[in-house]
């Protein structure tokens, strides 16, 4: 049975005060897997009439926490997710409402695995940035890791 994970959209728009102040929407949120919206904003457009770049990182990186948080939602008592890198690529320019695909780079339980056998475990989440007509407009690896507890 998988766990509920239905709380994370509710808890990140909590958590993360961007989240509410650009308008990030979560459509789909699992443990392995979420999507996030940006809204086509005029206050979040770049010189070229596009969602900024800082606007596209941090959709992106908030896919990328959101997927963290559902996927190690159970064990955040023993660990701190942190991110340790990231990167991004900007494909294409982007205009009006983007989509993010974020997507769990290795297994949970793989993960949790090294973190009980106490090595501070990294592992990567693939982020996908697309247009309202699927074009991939940029491509971001984000690096976390769990940090324990003390």
């Amino acid at each position: 049975m998988s766990q509920d994970v239905s709380f994370v959209a509710d808890a990140m728009k909590q958590a993360v005060p961007l989240v509410k102040t650009t308008g990030i929407e979560f459509e789909e949120v699992s443990a392995g897997r979420v999507v996030a919206t940006l809204p086509d904003d005029e206050t979040l457009r770049n010189h070229v009439g596009g969602p900024h770049a800082a606007m596209m990182f941090g959709l992106g990186e908030t896919a990328s926490g959101a997927v963290v948080m559902a996927a190690f939602a159970a064990h955040l008592g023993k660990a701190t997710p942190l991110v340790v890198r990231a990167e991004i690529a900007y494909k294409k320019v982007a205009m009006g409402a983007l989509r993010a695909e974020a997507v769990l780079g290795r297994p949970a339980d793989e993960v949790l695995a090294e973190l009980e056998s106490g090595t501070r475990p990294e592992f990567p989440v693939s982020v996908t940035i697309s247009n309202a007509e699927g074009v991939t407009t940029g491509e971001m690896t984000v690096v976390w890791t769990l940090k324990p507890a003390r």
